[in-house]
């Protein structure tokens, strides 16, 4: 398949050349040119799909069929759950199908799309751990006034809200890449059509895009970090005035999975982004994306089940009706 301006390797030097230059693919990298490795790449990938889609499904079946995670919190990880789900699903079936075909080239619209999913759902994430983070804050710090506080409304208002501003998110997305009239060349640094990639690649760099950019900066960046961090802040500030050392871990360990979530999702997060600004190796930055987009939605739920004793003994108790039904 012959890729459309693939030999453009720089921008074009007038207006008029630049609006005659049109993209009809991209061409995505792979991992590996060794023909023996790509049987053991599809099956990594493959087996890393599968484990992170049946592990969250179970952490919303779990959830929904137990009345006694029928509380704020495990609505929250449950819909965190399917974001986590739609998240690696943008990604991995794609990757996963260019392995086996040996054809690492995605047309626009499909570049599109799978960019706009990749928006959606991994600012769901992100949202959803920030209204966690909230959840936490109100549990340890206002116990009291929890059930009152965290009541059906409030909570299903919080997702409705996370949802919408994922959809405000990829809609500002789309609007700066469909601006953009040519492209520096089509090879994308990344195993999927991650939007800063083909921000990079634009050679437009309008003024309009850059407002843009800040907004997103402000509104996905700096409001949910600086909400995570205070929430924290009043949480460990709470937990340090309890006077037992029993009652200092029973209350850490409400929110101790959380923290190891937005501890990994943030940190490597961060360490994309971060790190290809400093490193120039495509291959590190294609690496560091695979563990922000492929590893962060396999291990949370093995981070909430393994560090979270209702989940464990939600569990036991569908395992035995489970067994009772055969």
């Amino acid at each position: 398949m012959t890729l459309q301006g693939s030999s453009m390797t720089q921008c074009p030097s007038n207006i008029q050349a630049q609006n005659l230059t049109r993209v009809s693919a991209f061409l995505l990298m792979n991992f590996s040119e060794d023909a023996d490795l790509q049987p053991i790449l599809f099956g990594l990938f493959l087996s890393m799909y599968l484990v992170t889609v049946l592990g969250n499904l179970l952490i919303i079946l779990v959830v929904s069929s137990d009345s006694h995670l029928h509380t704020p919190m495990y609505f929250f990880l449950s819909n965190l759950s399917l974001a986590d789900i739609g998240f690696i699903s943008t990604t991995v079936p794609n990757m996963i199908v260019n392995i086996q075909t040996h054809n690492d080239v995605i047309s626009y619209a499909g570049c599109l799309t799978q960019m706009s999913f990749f928006a959606i759902f991994v600012c769901m994430d992100y949202m959803l751990l920030t209204v966690m983070a909230y959840d936490r804050f109100v549990a340890i710090c206002h116990p009291l006034h929890y059930p009152v506080i965290m009541n059906p409304r409030l909570c299903g208002f919080l997702v409705l809200v996370s949802f919408l501003l994922s959809l405000l998110d990829f809609q500002l997305h789309n609007l700066m890449i469909l601006k953009i009239t040519s492209f520096k060349n089509v090879e994308i640094s990344s195993f999927f059509c991650d939007p800063s990639q083909l921000l990079n690649l634009s050679c437009s760099d309008t003024y309009s895009n850059i407002i843009v950019k800040y907004i997103l900066i402000v509104i996905y960046g700096l409001f949910p970090i600086a909400g995570i961090f205070f929430s924290y802040y009043k949480i460990i500030s709470s937990i340090l005035r309890i006077p037992s050392s029993g009652g200092k871990y029973k209350a850490f360990s409400t929110c101790g999975s959380h923290l190891a979530v937005v501890g990994l999702f943030l940190g490597t997060a961060f360490g994309v982004y971060f790190g290809s600004s400093v490193s120039h190796s495509p291959r590190k930055g294609a690496v560091a994306s695979l563990m922000y987009t492929v590893v962060t939605p396999m291990l949370n739920p093995f981070i909430y089940s393994l560090r979270n004793r209702d989940i464990k003994s939600a569990l036991r108790r569908l395992h035995s009706k489970s067994q009772h039904s055969w």
